[in-house]
């Protein structure tokens, strides 16, 4: 099988968030950069058990700049075949989106993965679009794949049970919990790493049609209040007037 995986870069999730330029851009100023845990743990290393199950590769692509070739690589050396990256900022769900599809209509990937969402943006957007453009089908939020043939039996989760379906190659699925567990880079995938193909390409012309205005912190939570655990008559009156989930 012919598998390609989608990898975003997202900050560490204990970086302190902040913007600049008048809240309309995030500000990176002393930020550590992680790739985005749902594509790693999930979507990567699925890709990456069918591959060491049936035969094939597995390519990552990421959208994003030179800066960007760290995350790339330790996607390599979790045992990626090669990577794409496709060297411009990622400015929009649908800028990305594009980026990718013009890459895969060229090589004919049997599926594509991706993380069900990145940690920072949480839009789970481009999974979607990227179906779209290249006209093929899309399952979102799979919790477990298996393949027979060119045909895909994808599970997923959904309010009060589990959903499956089927799909036949070429489809987009994006990876949530329960499709993969996590994989730690060896010394020698990282030793490896070093020597695999990384492609650089350029970024193709796309129209956004949505642009960012500002961005804004959510407010500050308050304090918590400690109770005395004999005080249930004052618990009752704080989860109903303050709470008010009573």
């Amino acid at each position: 099988m012919k598998l390609l995986v989608c990898v975003s870069k997202t900050p560490e999730t204990t970086a302190k968030i902040s913007f600049s330029d008048n809240n309309s851009t995030f500000n990176e100023a002393g930020v550590q950069f992680i790739m985005n845990p749902y594509d790693e743990w999930y979507a990567l290393v699925r890709a990456l058990e069918l591959k060491e199950a049936a035969g094939g590769t597995v390519t990552i692509i990421n959208v994003g700049p030179a800066a960007n070739d760290t995350v790339i690589r330790k996607g390599l050396a979790i045992g990626a075949d090669d990577a794409i990256r496709v060297d411009s900022e990622p400015k929009s769900a649908l800028f990305v989106a594009k980026q990718i599809a013009e890459v895969a209509k060229a090589e004919n990937y049997d599926a594509i993965f991706l993380g069900k969402e990145t940690i920072d943006y949480n839009g789970s957007e481009v999974g979607a679009m990227l179906a779209e453009l290249l006209d093929v089908p899309y399952i979102s939020f799979g919790s477990h794949l298996e393949m027979n043939g060119n045909v895909a039996t994808i599970a997923r989760d959904i309010e009060g049970g589990v959903e499956v379906a089927e799909v036949e190659t070429p489809f987009v699925v994006s990876s949530s919990k329960g499709m993969a567990e996590q994989r730690i880079p060896n010394m020698r995938g990282i030793m490896m790493a070093k020597r695999k193909p990384l492609k650089v390409v350029p970024a193709v012309e796309c129209e956004d049609f949505a642009t960012v205005v500002s961005y804004s912190m959510p407010a500050a939570k308050s304090e918590v209040k400690m109770l005395d655990p004999e005080n249930m008559d004052e618990l009752v009156r704080l989860l109903h007037e303050e709470a008010k989930v009573l």
